[in-house]
């Protein structure tokens, strides 16, 4: 029966790449602020101290791995890591990702790979591990984070763009696949988020005029705003959602 309890993660277990900077961050603080335990997949130990003091503040449980997402054997590392220290295994937030920007006719194949393998081909395969976990469990949570360019095409962007359609796809895919399993699939797809790596493109004053005037909402987003949504797709007021991906961008997509 749905109450307020629907939307609480109390002692479930969620992996979270990339959640100790940028939008994992958020993801991993509203993870923390509804009670479940968090492991934190990083390439580097960059916010991990940030991350601890926000588990301090509010009595939550997180531990970290270092590990490129990339690698052949990350997937079993991860999900070894995070069985040794929490015995299990309930939710997936496959958020790591890059973006690298050249001219169409200018873009190196290695960029070109290096995008794809980490924001398209490390969901597949971490996703594919984890769901082993937890349909031994009996249900499960994996969330993808998809992009505004899940839906339109960045002319500097090829592979981003490229990978954050296939994230789409995959999450329908997956969500068809382990449906059967108790395996909800979905994906957040952010819309313009206030942060440094944005910071460059709201200063530049014709693109940010742009952009603004695309989003009814009037404003870009604080990371924050992401918190709501990632814990409605964790949770188990979330059980009859899958293989859709939901939009948080104040708009952007009506325009």
């Amino acid at each position: 029966m749905f109450n307020i309890n629907s939307f609480k993660l109390t002692d479930k277990v969620a992996i979270i790449t990339g959640g100790a900077s940028g939008l994992g961050e958020y993801y991993t603080r509203a993870m923390l602020t509804v009670g479940a335990k968090v492991m934190v997949v990083s390439h580097s130990e960059r916010g991990w101290d940030k991350i601890k003091a926000v588990a301090a503040e509010l009595g939550g449980q997180v531990a970290f791995f270092a590990q490129d997402v990339t690698a052949e054997d990350a997937p079993q590392k991860i999900v070894n890591a995070t069985l040794d220290q929490y015995g299990r295994i309930d939710i997936l937030v496959n958020n790591a990702g890059r973006q690298i920007r050249h001219p169409w006719d200018k873009f190196p194949k290695e960029d070109w790979q290096k995008v794809l393998d980490l924001n398209l081909n490390s969901v597949y395969y971490l996703s594919q591990e984890v769901a082993k976990v937890m349909k031994r469990q009996g249900g499960g949570k994996i969330i993808n984070i998809g992009s505004m360019q899940s839906y339109r095409a960045g002319k500097f962007i090829f592979p981003y763009t490229t990978s954050k359609h296939g994230v789409v796809g995959l999450t329908k895919a997956y969500a068809n696949a382990l449906a059967a399993d108790n395996i909800q699939v979905n994906a957040l797809a952010p819309g313009y988020i206030n942060t440094p790596m944005t910071k460059a493109l709201q200063e530049d004053p014709v693109r940010s005029k742009e952009i603004l005037e695309h989003i009814p909402a009037g404003h870009w987003a604080e990371p924050a705003e992401l918190m709501g949504t990632v814990v409605f797709l964790a949770s188990a007021a979330s059980n009859y959602v899958t293989g859709v991906t939901i939009p948080v961008d104040g708009g952007y997509l009506l325009r």
